[in-house]
């Protein structure tokens, strides 16, 4: 006997939670986020081009109509950015409830370097996420249940 697939659908109601998603304007990022805001948590479209952020939600706001979400300048390969979006957040004062770190590149043609020095795929998939979720923790530790996903 075969095993239903999973999908979508099961996702329980997130009405009430926080979701920050990384590299949310396209891909699994954008897909993730577009999912957690149908099942009703507010998302945080995490972009480091805020216009292709702003498309994002248009899309996923036309998708999802009432839906509650916006988006954050967040680059993952500025350590600078990543600090500036943890301080913004914490001002907030809020609960975090769900991180999914998922920006990434992969594959450059050439070797690049992220402004902080480092290998731009390493520094951008790891030690970007690695800095936003120890920044985070305040924040996480407010949640009931809170959740981090990292994509890789």
């Amino acid at each position: 006997m075969a095993k239903a697939k999973w999908t979508a659908e099961q996702i329980p109601p997130q009405t009430g939670k926080t979701a920050l998603v990384t590299g949310a304007n396209s891909g699994i990022g954008y897909q993730t986020a577009l999912e957690l805001a149908r099942h009703g948590a507010h998302v945080l479209l995490g972009c480091r081009n805020v216009a292709k952020g702003q498309a994002a939600l248009a899309r996923l706001l036309k998708a999802a109509p009432g839906a509650s979400a916006e988006v954050v300048e967040l680059d993952m390969a500025s350590l600078a950015s990543v600090r500036a979006f943890a301080a913004s957040f914490a001002a907030r004062s809020k609960a975090l409830d769900i991180l999914v770190n998922n920006a990434g590149v992969m594959a450059l043609p050439k070797r690049e370097l992220t402004v902080d020095g480092f290998e731009r795929q390493f520094g951008t998939n790891h030690l970007g996420h690695f800095a936003l979720t120890g920044l985070l923790i305040p924040q996480l530790l407010k949640a009931h249940a809170p959740r981090v996903v990292t994509v890789a």
